[in-house]
C-alpha cells in the first residue's frame, strides 16, 4: 500500500498506534523524508542496526498524516544521506549512529564525534555484532589525543568563555556547558553530553523480551512508565497480542500519575531558582505525598516495573482507588492556591516573562516538542494526535501556549497537572474489572514492533526487533530530549548566565535519556 502523498510502498506495522514500515534506497530515503517535511511531518528519531543477515542499516521514523512512518536503509558502503537540513535535531543521532555503528552521513556539516569519549578505539564501533565489550580500552594517550572535543569558538572583543561541568554539585547527571559571553549576556551556548554512555542498547541484545522491560523502564528513571509503557507496546506489536482493557486503563493513570508528580516537582523547583524558596518546599510535600502513594498501591515511589508486557505486574484495588480519588481532590484545591501565588509573585513573574524565549517559528523549524513545545505554540500532543487506548476515549485537552518563555512553561505546566488530575478521576470511573496480565508469547525472529507514548517531558519512542528463541536483536529507545537540548542552546541566547539555571530547569532535559 502507499500513504497519501508519499511515493513509497509501505506495510502496516500492527500495535496500539498506527504505525507504518519500508525498505527504501537512497534516493527514496531523501525524498521521502522531503515529501514528509512539506507536508507538516517531523522526525522522531534516527538509529542505526547491525544484523547477520542484512548488515549494516539506518532507521528513520518519521511522523506523516497517517501516522508513523519507520524507514530502512541498507548502508553497506557505510554511508547514507545526511537528514539534519531537512530536521535539524537528526544532527546529533547521526553522530551518536556513526560513533556505535560506524554508519556515516553523507554531506553532514557536523561530523565530530559525539559519544565516544574515548572509551573505546576510534576503529570500533560497539553496537556491531563483531565488539567485544571485554577487550581493553586505549591507552591513556591515545584516548587523551583521540577525544579533544572541538567547540566552537566565538571571537572578538570582550568575549569570554564559562566552561560548566561535566561535573556539576548535588546528584545532577554530567554534562558540559561551554558559555561564550560579553559581560553577562549570552552569545552561544555549546552542550556535550555522553559522559556516562551506559551501553544500554548493547545490554538489550544481551536480553530476553521479558528481562527488557526492565531495563526500558530505567534508560530515564523520570519517565520509567512511558518507557516501560512504550517498550511493551513494541513487544506486544511484535508479538500480536494487546493488554487486556484494565491493564490499559491502569497504565494511563500510571503515566498521568508520572506526569503529575514530576510537575509538581519542577513547579517548585522553579520557585526556587527565582527566588521563592516558599514554593519548592511546598511542591515538594505535594510530590514527595504522590510518591509515597505510588510505593504503598503499586510498590514503588517511582511506579518502577509496574509496567510489564502484556498488562501490568499489580493491580489497584478499591481502597487504592479511594485513596487516588481523596488525593487528585486535595492536589487540585492546593495547586490551584499555588498557581495564585506563582501568578500574583511580582518578583516571581518578572524572572519568568521573557526569560528563554522560543519563539513558535523557531520551535517549528527546530522541532521542539512535548509540554516545551506546546509552550511554543507547537500543538502536538499524542494523546490527542493518535490516541492510544485508553485515551481515544478521554478527550484530553491540549494546554498550549505562544509566548514560549519561561512563565510559558511554567502555566503550561499547572495546566497540565490540573488535566492530568481530571483524567485520572475518568479513568478511575471507567476501570473496568477484569485480568491485568495476558499471556504474550515470544515474538517470532525477526518481528519488529514500535512503541510511542506521550510521557510528561515528551514523545517515548521504542523500536523493537525480535531475535531467536525469545531473544532481543535490537531495541532502540529514544527520549525526547534529543529534540530539545539543541533548542535549548537558541533559548539562553541573550539572557545573561544567572538566569541558565532558571532557563535550563524550564525545559528539565534527561541527561540519562541521551546516554544510550
Amino acid at each position: 500500500m502507499k500513504l497519501e502523498g508519499l511515493d513509497i510502498e509501505v506495510v502496516t506495522i500492527p500495535g496500539a498506534v498506527p504505525a507504518f514500515g519500508a525498505d527504501v534506497d537512497a534516493s527514496q530515503w531523501t525524498r521521502t523524508c522531503l515529501q514528509a517535511k512539506e507536508q507538516g511531518g517531523r522526525l522522531v528519531a534516527l538509529w542505526g542496526s547491525d544484523s547477520a543477515e542484512g548488515g549494516l542499516a539506518v532507521h528513520a521514523a518519521l511522523v506523516t498524516r497517517t501516522g508513523l512512518l519507520v524507514l530502512a536503509l541498507p548502508v553497506a558502503d557505510g554511508f547514507y544521506p545526511d537528514l539534519s537540513e531537512l530536521f535539524p535535531a537528526a544532527n546529533r543521532m547521526q553522530r551518536a549512529a556513526f560513533d556505535l555503528l560506524g554508519i556515516s552521513a553523507e554531506g553532514a556539516a557536523d561530523r565530530r564525534k559525539w559519544l565516544r569519549h574515548a572509551a573505546w578505539r576510534a576503529d570500533e564501533f560497539p553496537l556491531r555484532k563483531d565488539f567485544h565489550a571485554g577487550r581493553q580500552p586505549p591507552a591513556s594517550g591515545h584516548a587523551a589525543t583521540a577525544d579533544a572535543y572541538p567547540f566552537v569558538r566565538v571571537e572578538g572583543e570582550g568575549v569570554h568563555e564559562i566552561p560548566v561541568g561535566p561535573v556539576h554539585a548535588g546528584t545532577i547527571e554530567p554534562g558540559h556547558f561551554r558559555f561564550s559571553i560579553v559581560g553577562e549576556r549570552v552569545l552561544r551556548l555549546e552542550e556535550r553530553f555522553g559522559y556516562k554512555h551506559k551501553g544500554i542498547e548493547k545490554r538489550f541484545e544481551e536480553m530476553d523480551y521479558m528481562q527488557g522491560a526492565k531495563l526500558a523502564g530505567r534508560v530515564s528513571c523520570d519517565s520509567t512508565v512511558a518507557y516501560a509503557w512504550a517498550y511493551a507496546m513494541a513487544v506486544e506489536s511484535a508479538s500480536g497480542t494487546s493488554p487486556s482493557p484494565r491493564a490499559s486503563l491502569l497504565r494511563a493513570l500510571m503515566l498521568e500519575r508520572e506526569r503529575i508528580a514530576n510537575h509538581l516537582g519542577d513547579l517548585g523547583f522553579l520557585g526556587n531558582d527565582a527566588g521563592l524558596a516558599f514554593g519548592l518546599s511546598q511542591f515538594s510535600v505535594l510530590k514527595e505525598d504522590v510518591l509515597r502513594l505510588n510505593a504503598g498501591l503499586f510498590g514503588h515511589r517511582y511506579l518502577m516495573d509496574a509496567v510489564t508486557p502484556g498488562g501490568i505486574a499489580r493491580d489497584l484495588h478499591a481502597d487504592g482507588v479511594a485513596l487516588i480519588r481523596e488525593e487528585c481532590d486535595a492536589l487540585e484545591e492546593t495547586v490551584r492556591r499555588l498557581k495564585s501565588v506563582y501568578d500574583e509573585h511580582a518578583g516571581l513573574q518578572d524572572r519568568f516573562i521573557a526569560c528563554g524565549r522560543v519563539t513558535p517559528e523557531l520551535a517549528a523549524r527546530l522541532g521542539l516538542i512535548g509540554c516545551a513545545g506546546r509552550a511554543s505554540g507547537q500543538s502536538w500532543d499524542l494523546r490527542v494526535e493518535y490516541p492510544c487506548i485508553p485515551y481515544h476515549e478521554l478527550e484530553v485537552r491540549m494546554a498550549t501556549h505562544r509566548n514560549g518563555d519561561v512563565a510559558a512553561r511554567v502555566t503550561v505546566r499547572f495546566e497540565e497537572v490540573f488535566e492530568s488530575l481530571r483524567l485520572c478521576r475518568l479513568l478511575l470511573e471507567r476501570l473496568p474489572l477484569g485480568e491485568v496480565i495476558v499471556p504474550l508469547p515470544a515474538p517470532a525472529p525477526g518481528a519488529f514492533g514500535v512503541g510511542w507514548v506521550e510521557g510528561w517531558r515528551g514523545e517515548v519512542f521504542i523500536a523493537f526487533e525480535a531475535g531467536a528463541g525469545g531473544r532481543i536483536q535490537r531495541c532502540h529507545p529514544h527520549d525526547p530530549s534529543w529534540h530539545n537540548w539543541p533548542v535549548l542552546e537558541h533559548a539562553v541566547i541573550g539572557n545573561i548566565v544567572p538566569d541558565f539555571p532558571l532557563i535550563n530547569k524550564s525545559f528539565n532535559l534527561s541527561y540519562s535519556g541521551h546516554d544510550l
